[in-house]
């Protein structure tokens, strides 16, 4: 036993360790207030008795602060500055990154960057991109883990449970992914541009959707310039593993063909996060009309759209 505590002072286990490493191989930069939403949501509710939301943080959080700790003696994480709040931003290094590629099952040579420096400003776009991703996974709580607490926790996480399914699971998240223009996936070129998320959950009925999250600083112009950049990415081809030419994304990820015969580009999917001073009901009229060209679709006799070679996340 001394042995251990010798190894892992803070006393963590396998399983929160394994948590951080999930969370931060797919988010790069976290709090473990983040983690810990993601990696153990039934601590949520098992502190919610606690006299104040610092507690309750606190509280819930302790394991993963445990982890972050050993494994930072261990020089797989480290700590990246601080949010605009005053919570501690965490990010794996490269050793821990490393790490990650099997906790998620994924290439090393996708895992990206270790996200050092990204709390020198407060981190608010990394952490409105992490906020989505906790949107759309919903994590449940598992009961099972909750067997000996009090009936009002347990009621609690119960309804969390029967609550609407999210989409994914953590592994199913990439964030600041490349789409080189010009270039390789490892050394992009300019003219391309970077996707916030990307998300592939087929058993969910989403193979592939790309996700932009705006915290309402960018004008309608400057989105629009970033769709020009994807579209010019989708219209890129390469060569596959068969010596044929392809669109270059089909040669990462897999998604269906278009219901009747067209090749439309994967989807983009919009985020606003209105804290900025700009208001997304005045942005997205005008993004509209400044990328037309780029999502609307030409109506058939059948009264269908075909979508060829357009984007059909920006259709309203």
């Amino acid at each position: 036993m001394t042995g251990k505590r010798k190894t892992n002072p803070a006393g963590s286990t396998n399983s929160y360790r394994g948590d951080v490493l999930r969370v931060l191989g797919a988010l790069k930069v976290a709090t473990a207030d983040q983690i810990q939403r993601i990696g153990a949501p039934h601590l949520t509710f098992r502190h919610a008795d606690q006299p104040t939301p610092s507690k309750q943080k606190q509280a819930r959080t302790a394991s993963h602060t445990g982890a972050l700790s050993d494994m930072r003696k261990h020089g797989l994480s480290e700590n990246g500055g601080s949010t605009e709040t005053g919570d501690s931003l965490r990010n794996l290094t490269l050793k821990g990154l490393e790490a990650a590629s099997y906790e998620l099952r994924r290439p090393v040579t996708e895992m990206g960057s270790t996200a050092r420096g990204a709390g020198s400003s407060g981190a608010s776009h990394p952490m409105a991109v992490n906020e989505t991703v906790i949107a759309l996974l919903r994590p449940k709580p598992n009961m099972a883990k909750l067997a000996d607490d009090p009936p009002h926790v347990q009621a609690a996480a119960q309804a969390a449970v029967d609550g609407p399914d999210g989409i994914g699971t953590i592994a199913s998240y990439w964030t600041e992914v490349p789409l080189p223009a010009t270039g390789t996936w490892n050394a992009p070129g300019k003219g391309g541009a970077q996707a916030d998320l990307v998300l592939t959950a087929p058993q969910d009925g989403v193979p592939l959707l790309f996700i932009e999250v705006d915290n309402c600083h960018e004008t309608a112009e400057e989105l629009a310039l970033k769709l020009e950049k994807y579209a010019r990415f989708f219209r890129r081809t390469a060569k596959d593993t068969d010596g044929k030419e392809r669109p270059m994304w089909r040669t990462r990820w897999t998604a269906p063909q278009g219901p009747y015969g067209d090749t439309p580009h994967p989807p983009v999917l919009l985020v606003f996060n209105h804290i900025g001073e700009r208001n997304p009901n005045r942005t997205v009229p005008r993004l509209q009309e400044l990328t037309r060209h780029l999502w609307q679709g030409e109506r058939q006799r059948g009264g269908h759209h075909l979508y060829d070679r357009k984007i059909p996340g920006l259709r309203r």
